[in-house]
């Protein structure tokens, strides 16, 4: 009788197999070359990259929401400032939203925009309300008494985080 996979229940595929599969994920290796060195079927690393995809969202939804003193700040990365244009002032750049938990974790996504809408949006899903807020002088943090958060003070300085 195989060996139970203690790591995925009721799956044919041996832990030590699992375990490479595991590796080269982590190092950022494509499904077609996994299945190649693993010599299992493309479909059937598919599967489980999903499968372990899908268990760090749900690990990572988990440790959420932030709570105590909280800071966050936007920044742009991409192509450099032209003069002259409005707004971020470049062509192709990303807008990265970080939210840090003083002494503790990170959260980072891409937004579309630094819009007010926007970066609420991604507070109220993040951080609980009784936390203290620390943000910059962006005017896209303005509302956030209105939204909830009573306890916020303004991080001054060019280096908010």
């Amino acid at each position: 009788m195989p060996r139970v996979n203690k790591y995925i229940k009721r799956f044919r595929l041996s832990e030590a197999k699992f375990r490479q599969l595991l590796i080269l994920f982590s190092n950022d290796i494509d499904a077609v070359a996994i299945a190649s060195i693993t010599h299992l079927n493309r479909k059937t690393v598919n599967r489980y990259l999903t499968l372990i995809r899908e268990r760090i969202n749900k690990l990572c939804a988990q440790s959420f929401p932030f709570s105590g003193e909280i800071e966050v700040d936007e920044s742009y990365f991409g192509a450099r400032r032209v003069k002259g244009k409005p707004g971020s002032g470049a062509y192709a750049t990303t807008v990265v939203f970080v939210i840090l938990q003083r002494g503790g974790k990170v959260y980072t996504e891409i937004v579309p925009d630094c819009a007010k809408k926007t970066l609420q949006r991604v507070i109220c899903g993040k951080v609980e309300m009784d936390s203290i807020i620390h943000p910059d002088h962006w005017r896209g943090y303005d509302g956030l008494v209105d939204v909830g958060y009573k306890k916020h003070s303004i991080v001054s300085g060019k280096n908010g985080l």
